[in-house]
């Protein structure tokens, strides 16, 4: 091959481009596949680097080894993998300024590569040779394309941060107009697991929700979608934005046929779980949706503090918990949650009772009670000096658009989430009763209706 190559410097340039791509025929046209590595590998060296190949010949023969590799020449995917590779490296070395003459044929190459690695599930490989791609010159289409792609693989390496960068990039050029509807649907499918990874759950939740009704979605993926807008709502805080999610799941007919349709209702419905319970929707969750949380050292401390109440108790032999606070998000979730459930149940309940019934200390449970009041998700205040916890009734009635639980005012004019049509009929009649009585009532202060025994 050295010498064929060596015999190729005194040929014009019209010849020169037929006379590489030749002898490339004769190289990838070989069943051996260590000796078409290596064939290649040579032609490239030569016709990219040797001053006397300009640079139109180039492109030609990079081009067509782009060409020939898509168009499936050689079977053998770790071949392929490595004679791509090899491409790449002698056409795009680091700090060569000539390499942006093989832009076009190089991101052609890097699009195989990025194939090649997708089918073997090295997502961050993928994503890397995705990020090298040069896109400067390239279509808004193109680039949001290639950076969906890019966020779809780090998602599934569960990088997020990285994945967070590239959504940037790709919401700048979503709002242009000509954007197909699969290009919208991947990107909120995007968006959706951006929230989710970043347990944003209550963003993830109404994101996975609308796309479980898209259409142009595979029945599959839309349960798939479905369950996980379930997954999502059931970690979210809990307060009146939750409320108002969980009414729009419940309200979804199809939720009925999911695994976790038992503990969906239960939280709707302000029931306290049960440790069975969350145990098997635990079994449903993904590795980042079991991250361990961190304690701050102050609340760490304040969980740990007893008052001469807890030290009698423990002479007493009452069993008082030790758990400073939640472990998991899922653990945080479902003791906001039954926080939250006990408040429909009880007027007040003490620093102690409350530890029992979410297993935690006293303090602990005081602290979490007073972060729900301080975000507005928890309406009740604390005596301290009593150690009670009293909990402030809505004199509006409860429904599932976010008041339930006495958890304070919630704008009703930018969603109707739809309480029950019964309760806004029970309402009309009440009110309807109440006028017609008023309206009796001052015909009879009138002395214009009698009434008989």
């Amino acid at each position: 091959m050295d010498a064929k190559l060596s015999q190729l410097q005194n040929v014009g340039q019209k010849d020169k481009a037929q006379a590489y791509l030749t002898l490339l025929t004769e190289a990838l046209a070989q069943s051996d596949g260590a000796a078409v590595a290596r064939d290649v590998h040579t032609i490239l060296q030569n016709a990219l680097t040797e001053t006397h190949v300009g640079q139109v010949v180039q492109r030609q023969v990079l081009g067509t080894l782009a060409d020939r590799l898509a168009g499936g020449l050689i079977k053998d995917s770790s071949l392929k993998k490595q004679v791509v590779e090899d491409a790449i490296a002698i056409a795009q070395p680091a700090g060569n300024v000539a390499a942006q003459h093989f832009e076009e044929q190089v991101n052609n190459l890097r699009f195989q590569l990025a194939d090649l690695l997708e089918e073997e599930e090295d997502w961050s490989g993928a994503a890397r040779v995705l990020m090298g791609i040069k896109l400067d010159s390239a279509l808004d289409d193109a680039k949001r394309k290639v950076y969906i792609r890019i966020i779809r693989l780090l998602l599934e390496e569960e990088d997020s941060v990285q994945a967070e960068t590239y959504y940037n990039r790709a919401l700048s050029l979503m709002n242009a107009p000509g954007v197909s509807q699969e290009t919208q649907l991947h990107f909120k499918l995007c968006q959706a697991r951006i929230s989710d990874y970043s347990r944003k759950f209550l963003e993830a939740a109404t994101r996975y929700h609308e796309i479980s009704w898209m259409g142009i979605v595979d029945e599959e993926e839309r349960r798939l979608a479905l369950s996980a807008a379930v997954t999502c709502a059931v970690l979210a805080p809990a307060g009146p934005n939750r409320s108002r999610v969980l009414a729009s799941l419940c309200r979804d007919e199809r939720t009925a046929s999911l695994p976790s349709y038992n503990i969906l209702t239960k939280i709707f419905l302000d029931r306290i779980l049960r440790p069975a319970e969350i145990k098997d929707f635990e079994a449903t969750l993904k590795q980042h949706q079991l991250a361990k949380i961190a304690v701050s050292s102050n609340d760490r401390l304040a969980a740990s503090r007893a008052d001469d109440a807890d030290a009698v108790d423990v002479a007493a032999g009452e069993t008082v918990s030790t758990r400073t606070g939640p472990s998991t998000v899922l653990d945080r979730a479902v003791l906001e949650h039954n926080l939250l459930a006990s408040s429909k149940v009880y007027n007040n309940i003490t620093f102690r009772g409350l530890g029992a019934l979410l297993d935690l200390t006293p303090g602990a449970a005081e602290t979490m009670a007073r972060r729900m009041i301080e975000q507005g998700r928890l309406k009740a205040w604390i005596d301290q000096v009593e150690r009670l916890i009293w909990f402030e009734d809505s004199k509006e009635e409860d429904d599932a658009q976010g008041k339930a639980g006495g958890l304070g005012e919630v704008d009703m004019h930018t969603e109707d989430t739809g309480a029950p049509f019964t309760k806004k009929w029970d309402r009309q009649i009440r009110m309807t009763a109440a006028n017609v009585e008023a309206i009796v009532q001052h015909l009879a202060d009138k002395n214009l209706v009698s009434f008989t025994a």
